[in-house]
């Protein structure tokens, strides 16, 4: 039995698809894939899925303004809605340069790389309806590309964002008061972790022992130094099922299926707290970033660019047209 698609429901004018012929003859690449003699066969098979069925280069490289990727940045990261799609290059600070080839392949099958980053939001997603069906040579093989990509460094990552952080607790402070405030009446950092985090991922941050609840040190979600993977993890959680099982988080945004809801002041404060202990040093989260995570991450003004666009198109084209006019007017009226 024949179901029809979903229609295509874009708002104006990213559903005229003419449009697309003119994007497509600026960026789009058409050449087909060509093996390079020089490299292996599994490295070759690697490009062909990384670049290819995988798309990988679609999330993990950031966006021009006509949502484009940008050149000489491939997997360089890029934004995914509340999701931050890491530097995936081969440098060791920046990128994933310090994995080795089990770990990646181990990444990719499962969504975790023990002492190093899990899985969340659309790369869970991928990892759960994709990757970890893949054959064992085909992931391999694209562990086996990913690892020789050129490398592309922030000098902002002076350490590796899977180095940062050691076990340490605020518990013995906190017990046998009645809480510590701060000046404003909103509970501390400290508070809150114990409060929301500490049951799971223990009161020092090392995680269980069984590795299920990840360690918050040694973490790429704390470690990077965009803490949009952080506060997203808090709102929206984690939730991904493989042939190992379920790895799941619940979220703190408030919904039917999380936990009470954390403010976004809550959010800063336990964020920071999360930083300032187990994360990157210096690195501070505000009020304004929560809330665009929360709302679904960063908005492109590409749409109201384009619309704008199109009415001062509209304009220039009426006043030809009136000018048009007027001079044929005018000079019928000279010959008679």
């Amino acid at each position: 039995m024949e179901a029809e698609g979903p229609r295509t429901d874009l708002p104006f004018p990213m559903n005229i698809r003419l449009s697309m012929k003119g994007w497509n003859l600026l960026f789009l690449n058409s050449h087909p894939f060509q093996p390079d003699p020089a490299q292996s066969e599994a490295w070759n098979r690697g490009k062909y899925l990384v670049e290819g069925a995988a798309h990988c280069s679609a999330c993990h490289t950031p966006r021009g303004f006509l949502m484009q990727e940008r050149g000489g940045q491939t997997f360089a990261g890029g934004q995914v809605g509340a999701w931050y799609a890491p530097n995936i290059t081969s440098d060791s600070n920046s990128g994933i340069g310090s994995w080795n080839q089990s770990e990646l392949v181990q990444y990719l099958r499962t969504g975790d790389a023990r002492g190093k980053a899990q899985a969340a939001g659309d790369m869970g997603e991928a990892v759960e309806h994709s990757f970890q069906y893949l054959s064992e040579a085909d992931v391999n093989a694209m562990a086996t590309y990913v690892r020789t990509v050129p490398a592309i460094h922030d000098p902002a990552d002076r350490s590796s964002r899977f180095s940062f952080g050691r076990a340490s607790s605020d518990l013995g402070v906190l017990r046998g008061k009645n809480g510590i405030r701060n000046d404003d009446g909103d509970p501390t950092g400290a508070e809150l972790f114990q409060a929301n985090c500490a049951s799971c991922h223990s009161p020092f941050g090392q995680g269980s022992k069984d590795g299920y609840y990840p360690s918050l040190f040694s973490n790429s979600a704390l470690g990077s130094n965009n803490p949009g993977n952080l506060i997203a993890t808090i709102l929206n959680g984690v939730n991904r099922t493989t042939s190992i099982g379920q790895d799941y988080m619940p979220g703190f945004a408030g919904g039917p299926s999380d936990l009470a809801a954390l403010s976004d002041r809550e959010i800063v404060l336990l964020g920071n707290y999360l930083l300032e202990r187990y994360g990157r040093p210096g690195l501070v989260i505000t009020a304004e970033q929560v809330a665009e995570v929360r709302r679904g991450g960063p908005s492109s003004s590409l749409i109201t660019w384009a619309r704008a666009g199109i009415a001062a198109a509209a304009i220039i084209v009426a006043l030809i047209v009136i000018f048009v006019l007027v001079r044929t007017i005018t000079r019928s009226d000279s010959h008679e």
